[in-house]
């Protein structure tokens, strides 16, 4: 993976995104969805799956992957955990922990490449699906990780079908964040978040009131400029 100036550390927190080139599609249909979506779910520690298809449609039938004790398998050898996520149509959003040293550029390599390999596939092309290497912030303070997880969670809203229903949007963490149970327990640490609010409906709340992801006209109705996030 190309060399970049940021540097990862075990337990420090990152936000890592990557779109596709120039601008292209990553994700169209419901399969490349939840093919994205497993890759970023179960690729947290280094296991291997033979039959990522299989799991794509039980997922597309029934909204689950795996049973609980494969997801436990995972959650005790991971090289990173993810905190949230977010799918969009030409780009991903991920916050995660480094949990071993080079974890997460492993994870990332793993992601795209194999999401890459099946996207070509599918659509019976070559080459590069995503604009170079991945972008990634270092989270320094408590509410920069408070913030980058509304940030993450406010991206549909750019979509006007799914503008202020972030939290019915199945192709993001925030519907985790919010139900009686994650979808996947054990393969989201959703504590580092969920330990300062109350409740799921108060972490709703927050996001909703957040600044992240706002227009420029909505900054401007509030007399705020653009804070410097990511237009992506």
């Amino acid at each position: 993976m190309p060399s970049r100036k940021i540097t990862f550390a075990p337990g420090e927190y990152y936000h890592l995104c990557n779109r596709g080139l120039d601008g292209r599609l990553i994700a169209s249909t419901d399969r490349e969805y939840a093919r994205l979506l497993f890759l970023i779910v179960f690729l947290q520690s280094t296991r291997a799956y033979s039959h990522p298809s299989r799991e794509v449609s039980d997922f597309i039938k029934t909204g689950k992957f795996l049973d609980v004790a494969e997801e436990q398998l995972i959650a005790s050898e991971r090289t990173v955990s993810l905190v949230c996520f977010c799918i969009m149509k030409n780009h991903f959003h991920l916050l995660v922990r480094e949990e071993i040293d080079d974890g997460i550029s492993w994870y990332l390599q793993r992601i795209e490449n194999a999401y890459t390999r099946y996207f070509n596939l599918s659509h019976e092309r070559r080459g590069h699906l995503f604009q170079g290497p991945f972008r990634a912030v270092h989270i320094e303070t408590n509410d920069q990780l408070l913030y980058t997880s509304a940030y993450i969670h406010r991206n549909p809203r750019e979509i006007k079908k799914w503008k202020d229903r972030e939290h019915l949007y199945q192709w993001s963490s925030l519907s985790d964040y919010i139900a009686t149970k994650s979808r996947w327990p054990s393969l989201l640490c959703q504590e580092p978040i969920m330990s300062q609010f109350d409740n799921g409906q108060d972490y709703k709340n927050y996001v909703s009131s957040s600044i992240a992801k706002l227009s420029p006209e909505e900054l401007n109705e509030l007399n705020l400029s653009n804070i410097g996030g990511w237009t992506f």
